[in-house]
């Protein structure tokens, strides 16, 4: 066999599927992890700033954002070894599935440790799913703090409304308790807190962080597939001899 041939076979052996959905699931959790961690410190730092000057108000707050800063180096940490673990699983399978080598035999302990993976994989892409939808939500209350922002950057040509008569309360999404003083900003404070680089940063992190989530879901939805379909083939190997490009 000449070099370009076993080139080509090797290359045969690689599960782009796996692959790719590792990459991408690698760089959507470090994008997620990353720019969620700076943009809850931002997000802490504002609060205790411009709408929550007892530090007693929103202590319980600030605990479970610690908590989920810790949170997220347990998440990058688990996926970094998981993916590894997925893709040599999506080599393993591929290179028997192709049967690459004469001595490669698929073994009932084989087969079930790939359906472990499948119903792992499945479950992991439910709970991601809650994930991407937690991640939008600070995303929400930050295009409404900036939403009155630009409202209130365009009042010099509306003079039916004056800059004290535009607000964002807080309170109302539920992170600091009703009587916590002054839990709103208007006119004056409000521009303050829009002029500041530090909101417009957790901003656009937290929009980062949920498109990391994002692609971490669609790269979970990439491995359902590609670990399901090797289960099967797996599965199936025994009793029929068949040809797979995947």
């Amino acid at each position: 066999m000449g070099c370009f041939e076993c080139c080509i076979k090797c290359l045969g052996g690689v599960p782009y599927a796996s692959l790719v959905a590792t990459i991408l699931c690698f760089s959507g959790v470090a994008l997620f992890c990353g720019c969620g961690h700076v943009a809850l410190t931002g997000t802490v730092s504002i609060l205790e700033q411009h709408f929550s000057s007892n530090a007693s108000d929103h202590a319980l707050l600030t605990e479970v954002i610690q908590l989920m800063q810790y949170v997220i180096y347990g998440i990058a940490s688990f996926f970094f070894l998981y993916g590894i673990i997925l893709l040599a699983e999506g080599f393993y399978t591929t290179s028997a599935v192709k049967e690459m080598h004469s001595e490669f035999k698929t073994t009932a302990c084989g087969r079930c440790i790939s359906g472990m993976f499948v119903f792992l994989t499945y479950i992991l892409g439910v709970a991601w799913l809650g994930v991407f939808g937690f991640s939008a939500v600070p995303v929400f209350m930050f295009y409404n703090i900036w939403s009155s922002c630009e409202v209130l950057k365009g009042l010099p040509v509306n003079y039916t409304t004056t800059a004290e008569q535009i607000c964002v309360d807080i309170r109302q999404y539920g992170i600091i308790p009703w009587n916590a003083l002054p839990g709103k900003a208007c006119g004056t404070a409000l521009g303050n807190i829009c002029s500041t680089n530090e909101f417009y940063m957790s901003y656009h992190l937290f929009i980062v962080a949920c498109a990391g989530a994002g692609a971490t879901v669609i790269a979970l939805l990439i491995y359902m597939m590609a670990t399901t379909y090797n289960y099967a083939v797996l599965k199936f190997k025994s009793r029929e001899d068949c040809c797979t490009k995947f």
